[in-house]
């Protein structure tokens, strides 16, 4: 049958004008490289929104319309600590330094909309009980949209007042927070570069024992990630992408454009090997592994688009920077690769490394992964049970699992942010930064019973140790009405970081119970917001969709395999495999950072919560992944099978045939992410051990235990399609025979 994509007629072509083709790559590169030094810093943001107008965004909505001055947008206040460890607040010295604090930050109007102190207010809430400790509140201009520019004179200013030997200050709130997190993940991303990079070029001078050879993956995956960070700024100018989506883009570039790239030049120099020309070299590279690729790369495709289902900017920048990057990936190795081949012929083999050098005609039936193909496959009921039973087993640890948040706590603890938490935490509270804002909307919220209400809210407040600071003061939430009197605002302390489970907690029982109560009769409508409550409203959200998102992926992934392979059975049991790699994962990522289960070995930072994004975020980019491994070793069998009809040979065959190579994707996938899980944000290192364990079992217990072995055990029975599908595409990878002799080149073909 004919073929449905014609990978094969497009890596002719480009190999037959190679200059053209890498002249446009070449000059697509430079033209991206302009786009991202011109603009990718300004569509970065770190304002995160849930589109489906939760509770919390309706909340600030309506405050929006209230007319009341400062509330047309969520307010971003800060808090300025000023400590003394050799005097009080009621040393004369103290409040001169402190003053002149406050009159350099309203010297700042045009960023800060709002500053006081306690010597204005005596508000007891805003002294320690020792007294050396004092804060004063700040609100910036404007929203969390324009925080990060308003933030940076702030920011200057503090490190103006820092080195006196008698007063330590710092600054803490959701713009220094967030400023925080996106300086190290700047950093966490040189760190995961260097590693992936550095380890990536070793794997392949192993797998390739070939400089030059070695290379073109390398250098096709860095321009993979070029064009990709040009066509998310572009993006960026429509809809402002998450500020961590250039981490996302790098490192998932570096997986996936290697890997595809590597596929393709290794069975490229697999042809030359069996003697075919250059040119059919290339074409049947192009039948064969391009189109491996393709339907590799459609597969993870699908499963990120489950993360635009979700109604949340954070998952769409991360799975629209992923889908980017993975498609551009696809047309590197779909064109220029093939050109660059054309171009270097056999002298990709140039500069060879000793001991890991292939020259001439490798015996593929040979070898330690064709003996352990026979050792698999000889006992199959025990692989089969074995590798179950162990990912099982690595998936229990799943069922304790705490989703949460990660807040300033995750921060390395050399930050000035951590610091200022620590201070806030103990001698204060974190809400004071960051208080939860009830809304209430009336006829007249002015009337008797409105503020009878408010009353009944404050003594129930009062009463309640999670709405006190930690010198045991409660902030009297005082009721803001707009011009209108319809509309009012009530900013409510909760204790401890707005992260944490019992600030969630607090807020649940604030909608759920203690307002209300507090308001029952009263003819108004009540709506909590703030980051407390956005937080909440995330956490449901994630919950709601997940089970939408894996019906979706796995679906879809589901129909384009059994196109693929012409089977029901085979995707069936990918799907099931990949689940179990997935589970493995999780279970793996609760043992170790949950659990603190060797911790320590592999330096890592102990967090009471796994962060609630990353079991649908994992899901997504591990199961598209995983099926890069189950296409490119399937496409292999299926190959094989549909040349000799013998499922076992063609199992055999397709597991030794593609080992070596396997392994090293394998190996180049999980050098990147442990670059990444070695960065100091505990998100990333959860990211990072994550994605690579799961990657590392699925290229070891999966693929070589695993799925061979269900396979031998399942015979013909693999390719069972009913005759009622039969009338869907035939998306099979073709190709010639694949280990039948080739015509040795003619003189001169290089």
């Amino acid at each position: 049958m004919a073929s449905f994509v014609s990978t094969g007629g497009l890596a002719r072509a480009s190999a037959r004008r190679p200059w053209l083709v890498v002249g446009i790559w070449i000059g697509l590169v430079v033209a991206s490289i302009g786009i991202v030094s011109a603009g990718l810093s300004g569509v970065l943001t770190t304002e995160q929104k849930l589109t489906n107008n939760p509770e919390s965004q309706r909340a600030i909505d309506v405050l929006a319309t209230s007319g009341i001055p400062g509330r047309e947008q969520l307010p971003v206040l800060e808090v300025f600590i000023v400590r003394s460890e050799t005097m009080t607040v009621d040393a004369p010295r103290f409040k001169q330094f402190a003053d002149a604090l406050l009159a350099d930050a309203r010297a700042l109007d045009e960023h800060i909309a709002s500053a006081t102190s306690y010597f204005e207010t005596s508000a007891p809430t805003l002294v320690s009980a020792d007294k050396r400790t004092m804060l004063l509140p700040v609100t910036l201009r404007d929203g969390p949209g324009q925080a990060e520019e308003h933030f940076k004179p702030i920011q200057a200013l503090i490190a103006s007042r820092q080195g006196n030997p008698d007063f330590e200050v710092l600054t803490f709130g959701l713009a220094s927070v967030n400023e925080q997190f996106k300086t190290i993940a700047e950093e966490d991303l040189q760190t995961g570069e260097s590693i992936g990079v550095s380890v990536a070029l070793v794997i392949l001078l192993l797998v390739f024992g070939a400089v030059v050879a070695a290379l073109v993956p390398l250098v096709l995956g860095i321009m993979s990630i070029i064009v990709a960070l040009a066509a998310a700024t572009l993006v960026g100018q429509i809809w402002p992408l998450q500020f961590f989506v250039t981490n996302v883009i790098f490192m998932i570039g570096l997986a996936v454009g290697i890997d595809y790239a590597l596929f393709i030049v290794e069975r490229f120099r697999e042809e030359r090997r069996h003697g075919l020309a250059k040119l059919e070299a290339i074409a049947l590279a192009g039948n064969t592994a391009s189109r491996a690729v393709l339907f590799s790369g459609l597969t993870v495709v699908i499963a990120l688009a489950g993360m635009l289902i979700v109604p949340n900017n954070v998952f769409r920048a991360i799975a629209g920077g992923s889908i980017i990057v993975v498609i551009a990936a696809l047309f590197t190795s779909l064109t220029l690769l093939p050109a660059v081949l054309s171009l270097l012929g056999d002298r990709v083999n140039k500069l060879g490394v000793p001991f890991f050098s292939k020259r001439g005609q490798v015996d593929e039936s040979r070898g330690f992964w064709a003996g352990a193909a026979r050792v698999v496959m000889g006992h199959s009921w025990v692989s089969v049970i074995g590798a179950t039973a162990l990912l099982v087993a690595l998936t229990i640890p799943y069922f304790t699992i705490n989703l949460g948040l990660a807040g300033a706590e995750a921060l390395p603890e050399n930050t000035g942010a951590y610091r200022a938490n620590e201070i806030l935490a103990r001698e204060f509270s974190q809400g004071l930064a960051q208080p939860t804002d009830v809304v209430v909307t009336a006829a007249d919220v002015t009337a008797a019973s409105v503020q009878a209400a408010v009353a009944k809210l404050n003594g129930t407040l009062r009463a309640d140790p999670r709405f006190a600071t930690s010198n045991g003061q409660v902030a009297e939430a005082k009721l803001l009405a707009g011009p209108r009197r319809d509309i009012g605002v009530l900013s409510v302390v909760i204790q401890g970081d707005p992260a944490s489970d019992a600030s969630l907690d607090a807020v649940r029982e604030l909608r759920s119970t203690i307002i209300p109560q507090a308001f029952e009769g009263s003819g108004a409508e009540v709506l909590v917001s703030g980051l407390s409550a956005a937080n909440l409203d995330f956490l449901d959200q994630v919950e709601r969709y997940t089970p939408v998102v894996f019906a979706f992926v796995l679906t879809l992934s589901f129909i384009l395999l059994m196109m693929v392979f012409r089977s029901i059975v085979v995707p069936l049991k990918a799907i099931f495999a990949n689940l179990l790699s997935v589970g493995a994962a999780y279970g793996l990522l609760v043992l170790v950072f949950q659990e603190g289960f060797l911790i320590d070995v592999f330096r890592f930072q102990r967090s009471p919560v796994i962060e609630a994004w990353l079991p649908l975020y994992l899901f997504t980019i591990l199961f598209g992944l995983s099926m890069d491994y189950h296409v490119f070793l399937l496409s292999r069998i299926r190959e094989r099978f549909d040349q000799t009809g013998d499922n076992a040979d063609s199992v055999a065959f397709g597991l030794h045939s593609t080992a070596n190579i396997i392994t090293g994707a394998a190996l180049i996938m999980v050098a990147v992410f442990a670059g990444f899980a070695l960065g100091d944000l505990v998100m990333f290192q959860q990211m990072g051990f994550g994605l690579g364990v799961a990657v590392l079992l699925d290229a070891t217990i999966v693929r070589t235990i695993l799925v061979p072995s269900a396979m031998e055990l399942l015979g013909k029975r693999n390719w069972y399609l009913p005759n009622w599908l039969r009338w869907l595409p035939d998306l099979r990878v073709e190709g010639g025979p694949a280990s039948a002799p080739r015509p040795m080149p003619a003189a001169g073909d290089d």
